[in-house]
């Protein structure tokens, strides 16, 4: 392609309203343009870079065993109805009344498809022999998001590979599970992305088997802990901790309990505004009903309670935070003042709370909290658990290293769905002993646009964006000096001619500018491979080769440079695909 003959709107300035680098970058790259919030337009080189992307994405998953489908963004209603998800996704969900002759016609833009195919698959699916399988789609998907920003990493519209696996056993459904896993994991690598694969919550159906895909990244909304010495990495509601439970007994530091008056405190923070403390020195206390029966639950006031946790110590299949009735029940007092001191139902702590001495406690009656409270002296624990969010600081759960907060992009999310979807739409089929059971289902995302922001949020430079050769919207761009001299003219138009005929990926950058402008924008807009043609070096018979990545250029005769500059991608595909996974 010549630049003279495409559409590449440059732009000198960062704009006044991109926050981030990625949407700076991507803006100034002319690779989108703005059609209002949330929405975007792919202008040339964006929608080449899209492509690259939706290829590898797609040939990953043709290759483990994924069967391509394409399924309607239009919805009707009633399917989001029968799951529940109408309520669900509230304001997210895109959905509208349409006139069809004499009647309204209730429909949604789909968020994501797992209704569609679920009902799909529930008219063509009715036999164990015709699992496992796998399909999936590339499709537009819509969701009003309350704060679009930050370019094409939050948007309203966005492109998305979404798959959905059926299963007659969850032995089936795990291996399916690791094949997704695996080709994500070659997903990413071929796009040239700085990844880590993070357990993720997933909830009470499903299992436990959830891992999100993030790309660590400064600007990233998502917050994930990451243990740089074990690997070990998981977002916040899912990490462990590598903490043990301590020994429970009485502190000889231990002072008398008392009750102090606290009118209308009844949070955290009015608590130790009024009383001249630290949150880490209270214990906050948690009334949840967990299968129908209510709990109490303890952590250290500077955490947050990690509720999937607290399920699973419980060995619970249902949990909820208590309402008002049931926390008056269980305390004898109103939301905002419970504590561990004669409680009316069991009490589970977390590992933190017995190492609080002389800790600050709701005192289970309206504006009172107790001070001076200490576990084995005032109240009583058997052991403790793993009950909060994990946080910076924390040991590694692998037993070496500690953990740190990272921010994060999510670019893929694999997920194990179990049942809920099939059971909710009447997915069923005809086990080997021809007993009717729900389909058990996976689903697995991946945020084509996220690949590309999350790639110019983490590589670029001051001078531009730096594309890996598997994503870049042309692997070569050649820069045509001065194109009012006929030699450089004549030289740039052979080479160019020799590169495509090799089916090499090349620009031509034919306009008539000064050479600084051209280096600035191929700087921008991040060919991997820039060859610069004319002045000097042609006089010497040279072109020179320069990698955006590195500082120096190579001189190659004129001569042999469609030859070396093939060589030189080459060996660079073998770079880049060393690093993908088996």
């Amino acid at each position: 392609m010549r630049w003279s003959q495409t559409l590449i709107p440059t732009m000198k300035e960062i704009p006044a309203d991109a926050e981030v680098p990625s949407h700076q970058l991507m803006l100034r790259a002319g690779m989108i343009r703005q059609l209002m919030a949330g929405a975007y337009t792919y202008l040339p080189l964006g929608l080449r870079a899209l492509k690259k992307a939706e290829a590898i994405v797609r040939e990953e998953m043709d290759a483990a065993g994924g069967i391509e489908i394409f399924m309607p963004a239009l919805q009707p209603i009633d399917l989001f109805e029968r799951t529940g998800r109408k309520t669900a996704f509230g304001n997210v969900l895109i959905n509208f009344n349409v006139k069809r002759g004499d009647r309204q016609v209730h429909l949604a833009l789909g968020p994501t498809h797992e209704e569609v195919v679920t009902d799909l698959v529930s008219k063509l699916i009715s036999s164990y022999r015709q699992m496992p399988i796998t399909l999936y789609q590339i499709q537009t998907k819509f969701r009003n998001e309350e704060r679009p920003r930050f370019g094409i990493l939050r948007t309203s519209e966005f492109l998305m590979k979404d798959a959905y696996s059926f299963h007659s056993s969850f032995e089936s459904l795990n291996e399916t599970y690791q094949k997704m896993y695996r080709a994500y994991c070659r997903v990413f690598s071929r796009c040239g992305l700085d990844y880590l694969p993070v357990e993720a919550e997933s909830g009470p159906i499903g299992g436990d088997g959830s891992h999100e895909f993030m790309i660590p990244a400064a600007n990233g909304e998502d917050q994930i802990v990451y243990c740089k010495q074990t690997g070990y990495a998981a977002n916040c509601e899912r990490a462990e901790t590598g903490r043990k439970p301590p020994v429970i007994a009485a502190s000889p530091d231990a002072k008398p309990i008392a009750k102090v008056h606290t009118p209308q405190a009844g949070s955290i923070e009015a608590v130790c505004k009024l009383l001249k403390c630290k949150p880490h020195k209270m214990v906050k206390t948690l009334i949840f009903v967990a299968d129908g029966k209510p709990v109490a639950v303890l952590v250290r006031g500077d955490h947050e309670a990690n509720e999937g946790k607290i399920r699973r110590a419980l060995k619970a299949t249902t949990l909820e935070l208590a309402d008002p009735d049931v926390i008056l029940q269980v305390t004898g007092a109103p939301v905002g003042f419970a504590g561990p001191v004669g409680i009316k139902c069991p009490v589970i702590a977390d590992h933190d709370v017995p190492l609080i001495v002389n800790a600050i406690t709701g005192a289970n009656e309206a504006d009172q909290h107790y001070v001076n409270v200490n576990v084995a002296t005032d109240y009583q624990l058997g052991t403790t658990h793993d009950l909060r969010n994990a946080t910076g600081g924390d040991p590694s759960p692998r037993g070496e290293g500690t953990l740190e907060l990272v921010h994060g992009i999510e670019v893929g999310h694999v997920f194990k769905l179990g049942t809920k979807y099939s059971a909710s739409l009447d997915a069923l089929f005809d086990d080997e002993k021809e007993f009717r059971q729900p389909i058990i289902m996976g689903c697995y995302g991946i945020g084509v646009n996220r690949i590309l922001a999350g790639l110019a949020e983490t590589k670029h430079d001051e001078n531009g964006l730096i594309w890996p050769l598997a994503i870049a919207p042309y692997e070569v761009i050649l820069s045509a000096l001065d194109v009012t001299d006929a030699n450089t003219l004549a030289a740039s138009e052979a080479l160019y001619a020799d590169l495509k005929a090799a089916k090499v990926d090349v620009l031509l950058d034919d306009r008539d500018q000064r050479p600084g402008v051209k280096f600035k924008d191929a700087d921008l807009i991040g060919i991997p491979l820039r060859v610069n043609v004319g002045g000097k070096g042609l006089k010497e018979g040279v072109v020179e080769l320069k990698w955006r990545n590195e500082k120096d250029a190579t001189k190659v005769p004129v001569a042999d440079a469609a030859r070396v500059i093939q060589e030189h991608l080459a060996a660079r595909r073998i770079e880049e695909a060393a690093r993908v996974p088996a």
